[in-house]
């Protein structure tokens, strides 16, 4: 029999006492301030602008083809500013290249208010993304230079928390805004992201970026974790298309701007508040099952939603658990990659799933939006539907033909990272399990 693994899962730490862990704690809490504030204040400016991109191209007439190449557009963008931006802030150092990325954020969101060509928004999406994710970078790493593998649990929890509160601000105003003239809500997306470069502008200068390693191929990822390499490509797609054609589709079934906000910020509320009772269950189960039974459910959610009015408590019910499926997926089948990684490969292993996400979600809004178009609104979660039966039935495939019964390491919530963010999640905890599992292993007596 192979040998037991000796790590105990500790319990999941909440959101909110990591929160106020972090706010008793003078130190940590002056370092780590200033870039969580303008990651919390660009991040509403983010949510309000991918809404609202979608919403008033489809107000202006373009097709959904066309609105699925400006979104893809977004996504392209944020891949490629994943894998180059990070020499420019090791040139130029994090103050300096969070102010140009904020200003080229900012510069695309008002040149977006000031034109109505579709290809024009499609060329300045793609450079918002870029520079999006460059201030990811710079945020990620420097909370990854702040913290000690032992708080970075606590950091990781109030990055998510400033991450999912910005989103669920920026939709909740999407009303609001959008009702207050047609180049107000661009004005105000560029004004957060200007207004994100005081926190930063006003702290000393930081060390320059730590040296991360390179992603691990496609290929070798494939060998190693296929079910983790389907999860987050699979993730990938969905998320995307929850961001850019959901509030298509609440738009093209008669809901008013206020009640697509209100739709979407139910969505992003789920994906906070569940993830970490979906990860407590993932540390007690085999997590091959648990994707299973959160595609299965998500599939199930997406055919109650073709059947429910599309306003009303019962549909925002089941975006909220939507939203909590979806968008538990990605963190699940990485740390059930986790799991089978060698200690030495694991950052690597985990940026290299964020590359695969990414490429989905570059391909997401391409592939679903034709559908839209020739089957009607109703497309969007047909397609829904169909990915996650057939993540379901490759869970259950590789679930017969490879099963894991015990979780080696700890769940850790997540979202999409940039590939520096990566290391915050290599907690103490996690370090720790990952290496006691790997001991087990090559202690356990040959087959």
């Amino acid at each position: 029999m192979p040998a037991q693994n000796s790590y105990k899962t500790p319990p999941a730490t909440p959101l909110l006492r990591s929160f106020s862990e972090v706010i008793m704690s003078p130190q940590l809490l002056a370092t780590a301030l200033a870039p969580l504030l303008g990651l919390f204040i660009i991040s509403i400016s983010s949510a309000l602008m991918s809404s609202l991109t979608t919403l008033r191209l489809d107000t202006l007439g373009f097709s959904a083809s066309m609105i699925g190449i400006v979104s893809s557009a977004y996504f392209v963008g944020l891949t490629l500013g994943s894998i180059f931006n990070e020499r420019l802030i090791v040139r130029i150092g994090h103050i300096r290249a969070y102010s140009c990325f904020a200003a080229v954020i900012a510069v695309t969101i008002a040149l977006q208010g000031l034109s109505h060509d579709p290809w024009v928004w499609s060329g300045l999406r793609l450079i918002g993304g870029w520079a999006l994710v460059g201030v990811y970078l710079v945020v990620e790493s420097w909370l990854l230079l702040v913290a000690e593998p032992k708080i970075r649990g606590r950091l990781l929890a109030v990055y998510m928390i400033a991450l999912y509160g910005a989103g669920l601000i920026g939709q909740m105003s999407l009303g609001p805004v959008m009702g207050a003239g047609e180049s107000v809500p661009f004005t105000i997306a560029a004004m957060l992201a200007s207004l994100s470069l005081v926190p930063i502008a006003m702290i000393p200068r930081v060390t320059p970026l730590v040296e991360r390693a390179e992603p691990l191929p496609a290929g070798q990822l494939i060998r190693i974790t296929p079910t983790g390499v389907m999860g987050c490509f699979g993730s990938g797609v969905i998320i995307a298309a929850v961001y850019t054609l959901l509030p298509l589709y609440l738009q093209k079934v008669g809901l008013s701007v206020t009640e697509v906000g209100h739709t979407m910020a139910a969505v992003i509320f789920g994906a906070m508040v569940l993830q970490y009772p979906v990860g407590r269950w993932s540390d007690r189960k085999d997590r091959q099952t648990v994707l299973i039974v959160l595609a299965a459910a998500c599939l199930v959610l997406s055919a109650i939603t073709l059947l429910l009015p599309p306003s009303g408590w019962p549909m925002l019910v089941v975006m909220f658990l939507l939203g909590g499926g979806v968008f538990a997926v990605y963190p699940v089948a990485v740390s059930h990659a986790a799991d089978s990684a060698p200690s030495g490969a694991l950052v690597r292993m985990i940026q290299g799933l964020l590359l695969i996400n990414s490429l989905g979600s570059a391909v997401s809004p391409l592939a679903i939006s034709p559908l839209m178009e020739w089957s009607g609104p109703s497309g969007l979660f047909w397609a829904f539907a169909v990915l996650n039966l057939a993540l379901v039935m490759f869970f259950v495939w590789r679930r017969r033909a490879h099963p894991v019964t015990v979780a080696a390491a700890p769940f850790a919530a997540a979202t999409q990272y940039s590939a520096t963010g990566v290391e915050l999640r290599m907690t103490q905890d996690l370090t720790e399990a990952v290496e006691a599992h790997e001991a087990a292993e090559q202690a356990a007596p040959a087959q």
